[in-house]
């Protein structure tokens, strides 16, 4: 299970009561996306909330797909913001309170840090490749990927 499917949408009651329409507590399930996408009904939040919203759907959502939002791509710019997270030393918890501050939506830290032990384990894979196939750039390359994830 990918972890976009792990993201939830904090204070999801809430919203749904702003919205007047149930929407699914996962922040990237396709109801989530169509709601976000589409816009429908955002005027009815409260500023702060709004703002949150948009500024989700700006750094996920945008992307020239003709599959928008189905494309992958808002998970992949999400495990990219991840990732980012991560590479400037944060740990899972402050992982989770970061992207719940920018974004309203939050993990399990269990399931951030079980994400990110995954991308150890794969770095550490395509290293051994990588050496295996005398790929000397690649193999260092995916090193300082590795220890960007580890520190």
């Amino acid at each position: 299970m990918a972890i976009t499917d792990k993201i939830y949408v904090k204070n999801h009651r809430q919203l749904s009561s702003q919205l007047e329409t149930n929407i699914p507590k996962g922040a990237f399930k396709g109801a989530t996306l169509d709601m976000l996408f589409q816009g429908a009904g955002l005027e009815k939040l409260d500023d702060a909330t709004r703002d949150r919203v948009l500024d989700f759907t700006e750094d996920f959502l945008d992307c020239d797909c003709d599959n928008n939002p189905y494309c992958g791509c808002p998970e992949r710019k999400f495990i990219e913001y991840l990732l980012e997270l991560r590479a400037q030393g944060l740990g899972p918890d402050a992982i989770v309170d970061v992207m719940s501050d920018d974004y309203m939506v939050y993990a399990y830290s269990g399931d951030v840090l079980s994400f990110l032990d995954s991308g150890v384990r794969t770095l550490e894979a395509a290293e051994s490749l990588a050496r295996v196939e005398g790929a000397d750039e690649k193999r260092d390359e995916i090193r300082q990927a590795k220890q960007d994830l580890t520190r």
